[in-house]
């Protein structure tokens, strides 16, 4: 068994220094002991944080204040500050990719929960705030213990916009409203829920906007100028951020590398301070994605001098510099006039008041909310067992045939495990990962159930030649059943690093038709990868008996692959993203990011909601060891969309056929119905009902979109009734040419699994009121 767990992590040593280690931490700032701050308006926590910052911010001088616009900020020792390093992440578990956190002593790891693209296959958004319940947790207590901070530039809300982005395994989906329910989620439980206006950690939903091309056909992300409609920008790429905002109340959003209609997004004043601040009331600061700022002047050549560029980026709205150029360049634009001295101040303002909200002004660490937690609290059998369900509720079952799956544990028999991936650890806990509590690769989860022959078949996931397939295919000769576990890793799809098609590398499909083929039992092939891989030959052949997506699926993901093999769990995740073919690449650079199809130049349009050609799996899908029937038990047939009289005219509703969201009365508009769900199968099960509507008529409306979705639990031949609110301004509106949300009237067409329920939306007006 090749168990690979830090030995300290359990030892009485590490017992031992937990008592000592918890409230170790030196105070931030305002440590009581000191007699010259401890009295000072900003050190006290009875005053309104406005008063406090206000007051901190007059005792700086301007030197002091720019060494505070970057990630590594300065320490002031004259007023008993201590430097802090903002860079932290913790997209599905607290890791070391940023400077401010670091594994060793008494947290020789923290545990690492399934890549963010695996979580969103769920479907289940209590899931969702419950992992950032406990990485916050485990963030919290490292913090107090010296080796974390407290500001987490996660999560990554991005849309999955193109299937070869290789960053897409971090986040939710291609969907809207997965990734905004997410965003909001996940941020909720990372912050808290706490009294008044205080945080646990303070998260950053990032890369703020139609940010998803890292290095493409000569194309990379520090040089490309994303031109995008209004109408996507609203309809798609914003969704996400502006739920973040308003209803994850998220501390921070982060500015992405890319320009958006020419003008860099971390420089521009309609995003930062018009939308962000202005229209969705952002509560918090804006970060830049590290070194933007730098890029912006040195690669786009955005502005003259590196002054300008400073000045741009504070005035436009940007707060803190992930890198070293505002440090640098900002006092020399105020001494040139480019800049107010205020503006910085209003910066800062925004810094500052989110570590006030963290506690970081308030003394001991020890004596705080959340004060209390050490080494004790991360790794613990809760958390890990939560990883493992996590990692059971996002794996897909794609195809069972026969039925397969699941497989027996009475064999006479062993069972082939041939693969890559089929012994491996890193590579199932994907990108922005730290160091795992401990792992259990798939071949070790297979042999907790069976006896097992093991051959990789390649030697890497890149498979450049043959010269292992004998060993596989005689193996899969003498097996009873065997298992492929195949797919992709972070050598083929990462940050800095599309994928140039979504076809499996090197020789992998070759491995797989032959033991395939070979095989004296049943074949089952499971697939590591982020983005969707087209496995189309998979899919029709005969010999290939069953299909399993496992994502990157954390610290147990092979235990939990294995629980599902054998039937210990039921499979009931669903696809966050659509399968397609190799073939929807030939007119579809990445560069263009219109999400609508162009058929006058085969452009196929891109997504679930606006692609309507073949895919290998669509969106939404995932099978189980259960059968699932729907019926409606109560839904209407028509609902009225009050409208103010002073909006009723030719600018609301256009030959009514449409009513602007602004001009409804929304607060309390929504769509109620009642679902029956029936297990008729024998096993108990997890469903997701997914709620899709088609908007009537109009080409630039999405063909259907996802308005709700629920995760319930069926007993096998039992019955649930699950009620289903749809909010009619937010989810079955859409967004015209020119960017304006509105809620089309007449028929809905709502699409619960095979049950189609039409519903007419019908506007009428309430008269003119008086303020």
């Amino acid at each position: 068994m090749k168990i690979y767990r830090p030995k300290t992590a359990f030892s009485l040593a590490v017992l031992f220094f937990t008592l000592a280690a918890v409230g170790a931490r030196e105070p931030f700032a305002c440590d009581p002991r000191d007699g010259a701050t401890k009295t000072l308006p900003f050190c006290r926590p009875d005053l309104r944080a406005e008063e406090r910052v206000k007051d901190l911010i007059g005792r700086l001088t301007l030197q002091e204040k720019v060494r505070l616009l970057g990630n590594n900020a300065a320490a002031v020792p004259r007023l008993g500050i201590k430097g802090y390093e903002w860079w932290s992440e913790a997209l599905h578990g607290v890791s070391n990719v940023g400077p401010g956190t670091r594994f060793g002593g008494a947290f020789p790891g923290a545990t690492s929960f399934p890549q963010v693209i695996n979580t969103a296959a769920s479907f289940n958004a209590s899931l969702w705030e419950e992992i950032g319940k406990v990485v916050s947790d485990e963030a919290r207590a490292m913090y107090n213990g010296g080796m974390a901070g407290l500001t987490y530039w996660s999560p990554n809300v991005n849309i999955l916009r193109d299937p070869r982005w290789g960053r897409g395994q971090e986040t939710p989906g291609e969907d809207p409203l997965i990734a905004g329910k997410y965003a909001a989620s996940y941020v909720r439980g990372l912050q808290g829920t706490g009294a008044g206006d205080r945080l646990k950690v303070a998260a950053c939903c990032k890369h703020y906007t139609a940010y998803d091309l890292d290095n493409w056909g000569g194309v990379d992300r520090f040089h490309f100028n994303a031109k995008v409609s209004r109408q996507d920008i609203v309809d798609t790429f914003d969704v996400p951020f502006r739920s973040c905002v308003m209803e994850g109340n998220v501390a921070s959003v982060m500015c992405s590398y890319n320009q958006v209609n020419g003008v860099p997004t971390c420089a521009d004043p309609k995003l930062l301070r018009g939308t962000l601040r202005g229209a969705w009331r952002l509560n918090g600061y804006v970060v830049s994605d590290c070194d933007s700022v730098g890029v912006f002047y040195d690669n786009q050549h955005y502005t003259s001098t590196p002054e300008e560029a400073a000045a741009d980026a504070i005035k436009a709205g940007l707060d803190l510099d992930c890198g070293p150029f505002l440090g640098v360049h900002t006092e020399n634009a105020v001494q040139k006039g480019l800049l107010k001295e205020a503006e910085v101040d209003l910066a800062l303002s925004n810094t500052i008041t989110v570590q006030m909200r963290l506690g970081m002004f308030d003394g001991e660490p020890s004596s705080q909310p959340y004060g209390n937690l050490g080494p004790n609290d991360v790794c613990t059998p809760a958390h890990q067992e939560l990883a493992l369900e996590a990692a059971r509720q996002g794996i897909v079952l794609l195809k069972n045939d026969g039925p397969v799956l699941p497989l027996s544990t009475r064999r006479h028999h062993p069972i082939a495990v041939i693969g890559p991936n089929s012994d491996v650890t890193v590579t199932m806990i994907g990108n922005y990962a730290g160091v795992a509590c401990g792992y259990t690769t798939p071949l070790q989860g297979i042999k907790k159930y069976t006896r097992t022959i093991h051959q990789p078949g390649c030697a890497d996931v890149a498979c450049a030649n043959d010269a292992l397939f004998g060993g596989a295919i005689e193996a899969a000769r003498q097996a009873e059943a065997t298992i492929m576990v195949m797919g992709l890793d972070q050598s083929v799809e990462a940050e800095f690093k599309d994928r140039a098609g979504l076809l499996l590398p090197g020789h992998q499909q070759e491995l797989i038709s032959k033991v395939a083929a070979a095989s004296k039992g049943p074949t089952i092939l499971v697939l590591m990868s982020g983005g969707p891989v087209d496995v189309s030959f998979a899919k029709h052949d005969p010999k290939i008996g069953a299909i399993l997506w496992a994502g990157y699926p954390g610290q147990a993901g092979g235990a939990a692959i294995a629980d599902i093999l054998f039937g210990a769990h039921n499979p009931g995740g669903k696809l966050p993203m659509t399968w397609y073919p190799q073939e929807y690449l030939n007119n579809l650079p990445m560069t263009a990011m219109d999400m609508r199809p162009n058929p006058s130049r085969n452009y196929p349009g891109r997504t679930y909601r606006f692609y309507k050609g073949p895919v290998v799996y669509p969106f939404g899908h995932g099978i189980t060891y259960s059968s699932f029937v729907h019926t409606i038990a109560d839904a209407p047939k028509m609902v009225s969309i009050p409208v103010d009289g002073r909006h009723h005219s030719n600018t609301t509703v256009v030959s009514s056929q449409s009513v602007r969201v602004t001009h409804a009365r929304c607060s309390r508009l929504s769509l109620s119905l009642t679902v029956n769900v029936r297990n008729t199968g024998l096993r108990d099960g997890s469903h997701t009902l997914l709620v899709f509507s088609s908007p009537p008529g109009g080409l630039w409306a999405p063909h259907k979109q996802l308005v709700a979705f629920e995760k319930v639990r069926v007993n096998a031949g039992g019955q649930q009734r699950v009620p289903i609110r749809i909010h009619v301004c937010k989810y079955l509106s859409v967004v015209d040419k020119a960017g304006i949300r509105r809620i089309p009237m007449g028929e809905h067409a709502l699409h619960i699994g095979d049950i189609r329920h039409s519903v007419s939306l019908q506007a009428h007006s309430l008269g003119v009121i008086k303020s």
